[in-house]
């Protein structure tokens, strides 16, 4: 079991900015389209604010002095359109164009808000499906040394952090930027040296906030991120093993892992949002003094409290409206470094380089001769025991070969190689003399079924088990049924109230070990390939079904090259070939 403790103050590995860059990097054309109409509608929402709040001083003007209103030279239209003639009367229209402005002001924030949230979460969508398919194409060498907690929690949860503390936060903080600049420029136009003083104040809060608290979010978002993948390791461990954990009763300890996990977490999260929210509260504070003192000064000047009025007015809504805006640029500062290394995971999952055979055509290898391994050698690192040394094999086309051994002698990286799998460290396998490597696998694959001896079924009905991969309506009914006739399993299911319809759990659990093995050899079969490739897959079926199941493979054998692994020497009685491997060499080829 990992440590649940959390590293603080970990080197960047990339700036903030690049992360942001490189997320843009993955965006789909039509998202990169679809980002630059929503800034055409920022600039219509801040422009809009600009307005409704320009609108406050002549409003407020004609409620304290209609005489000084009236006789402005920018009211004239308005006084005209309206055929006005004293001014008492220009106070409704200007009523009108306020309440409008703020009506419209306030439409187009909330269409703005609908706009983002469904551009972020189709994005989200965009990221976490491209990661799930980037992550299946990752060649099995990949697979087999990454922990499969890691992607599960990098598609879900962390692409889900990426949702709601990277993509909206960054939307809004652009939407957020823009309405700043408005109403600042609203309030400059109206008097400069009060925007200054109070537009500096604010912002030098927010920014000696953000300065001393950035170790501490990143720190927070190393320990959300790390028990994240805990967490869920935690809960798929204990409820994937819930027969062992029953019985032993371990329950408190998967209890006592998981919660470990998801106090630190929320410990984190917690103190990263508290300090996300904090600085509103002073904010406000100091907003309505300053408002205070602005009122205090500007009212000893000339023309008294009624000529400050509209002008105190203009700066109560602007600051009214600044505040939430400077808290959310803040909230987006606070959530992109709080979220920084989930951010990072996720970027290096989206950065998984595809093969070739997914975006251009390849062509299927020829197979009529025999495949040849020449020299294999094989260790999973420098630092391991070497696995495979100097093997040497020839298995024609239409045989049967088998492999025996103990436990650790090499069979199954020997048939992981054969299958294309793993490349080997040393030596070649040739398919009718053409060498298999990473760039044309593939290829070669196309010729290949697997059926392990641990059957993976997933919770849904036989015959889509069978058909493993295959659309529901491309199923091929007939084939289905001549495959599991094959596997010995047909009668079995014809048997069962729903038969084929029937739906089997999740990971086979209402099926025996035997039951589940013959699915496979069905699954194996219904593909219609030339080389099947057997993994212990007959080791849970009683002797007189397994004799049964091997009489219908071997009468494949003319069509089909069959290669199986297997610890019980009389399964393979029936094999052209029998190789045993010890010590790494093949000892044994009969």
């Amino acid at each position: 079991m990992n440590s649940h403790s959390c590293a603080i103050g970990l080197e960047d590995k990339y700036s903030t900015f690049l992360l942001i860059v490189k997320l843009w990097g993955h965006f789909s054309i039509k998202r990169k389209k679809q980002f630059w109409m929503i800034l055409i509608l920022m600039f219509f929402t801040s422009l809009m604010e600009v307005i409704s709040i320009g609108a406050v001083l002549p409003f407020l003007g004609a409620l304290t002095a209609p005489d000084y209103v009236y006789s402005y030279p920018e009211i004239q239209p308005i006084i005209r359109f309206f055929q006005l003639s004293n001014p008492n009367q220009i106070i409704l229209p200007l009523t009108i164009i306020f309440i409008l402005a703020a009506f419209i002001a306030g439409t187009s924030r909330l269409i703005l808000l609908y706009v983002l949230t469904k551009f972020s979460f189709a994005v989200g969508a965009d990221i976490s499906i491209d990661i799930y398919r980037k992550t299946l194409y990752q060649n099995y060498s990949k697979h087999i040394s990454h922990n499969s907690v890691e992607v599960i929690n990098g598609i879900i949860t962390k692409t889900d952090t990426i949702i709601n503390l990277i993509i909206i936060p960054i939307l809004t903080f652009i939407s957020s930027i823009a309405l700043i600049i408005a109403i600042f420029f609203t309030i400059f136009m109206i008097n400069a040296y009060v925007a200054f003083i109070v537009f500096s104040g604010f912002g030098a809060i927010y920014w000696t906030v953000g300065f001393y608290t950035k170790k501490a979010l990143r720190g927070n978002s190393v320990c959300v991120a790390k028990n994240s993948t805990i967490m869920i390791k935690s809960l798929q461990e204990g409820l994937g093993g819930i027969r062992d954990v029953l019985i032993n009763g371990s329950q408190e300890f998967f209890c006592k892992y998981y919660r470990d996990s998801d106090l630190l977490l929320r410990k984190a999260a917690g103190n990263n949002l508290f300090i996300s929210a904090s600085p509103r509260y002073v904010i406000e504070a100091i907003g309505i003094a300053l408002i205070s003192l602005t009122a205090y000064v500007m009212s000893t000047q000339e023309g008294g409290v009624i000529s400050v009025i509209p002008v105190l007015g203009v700066l109560a809504l602007g600051s009214q409206r600044a505040i939430p805006v400077l808290q959310q640029i803040y909230n987006t500062y606070t959530s992109v470094q709080g979220s920084y290394n989930s951010f990072l995971d996720v970027i290096n999952l989206l950065n998984q380089s595809l093969p070739d055979h997914v975006t251009k055509k390849y062509k299927t290898i020829p197979f009529h001769k025999d495949i040849i391994l020449n020299g294999v050698s094989f260790r999973h690192n420098n630092e391991s025991n070497w696995v495979l040394s100097n093997v040497d094999l020839v298995i024609k086309k239409g045989s049967c070969t088998g492999f025996f051994g103990k436990t650790g002698s090499g069979k199954s990286t020997l048939v992981d190689i054969i299958m294309g799998l793993i490349p080997p460290v040393d030596g070649r396998l040739l398919v009718d003399g053409v060498s298999i490597n990473e760039e044309n696998s593939r290829g070669w694959q196309d010729h290949i079924a697997h059926v392990p001896q641990d059957i993976f079924l997933f919770d849904s009905t036989i015959e889509e088990n069978i058909a493993f991969g295959v659309n529901k309506h491309e199923i091929d009914f007939e084939r289905i049924k001549k495959a599991a006739s094959q596997a010995q399993i047909n009668d079995f299911i014809q048997g069962l109230p729903q038969q084929y319809k029937t739906v089997v759990g999740e990971r086979g659990v209402r099926l025996s070990g035997g039951q589940k093995q013959r699915i496979g050899i069905a699954r194996a079969l219904y593909n219609k390939v030339d080389v099947l490739v057997f993994d212990e897959a007959t080791s849970a079926l009683d002797i007189k079904t397994e004799e049964s199941v091997m009489k219908s493979i071997n009468n494949l054998k003319k069509d089909i090259t069959i290669l199986m692994i297997t610890h019980r020497l009389e399964t393979l009685k029936k094999c052209d070939n029998v190789i045993e491997l010890k010590d790494m060499k093949i000892i044994q080829n009969t």
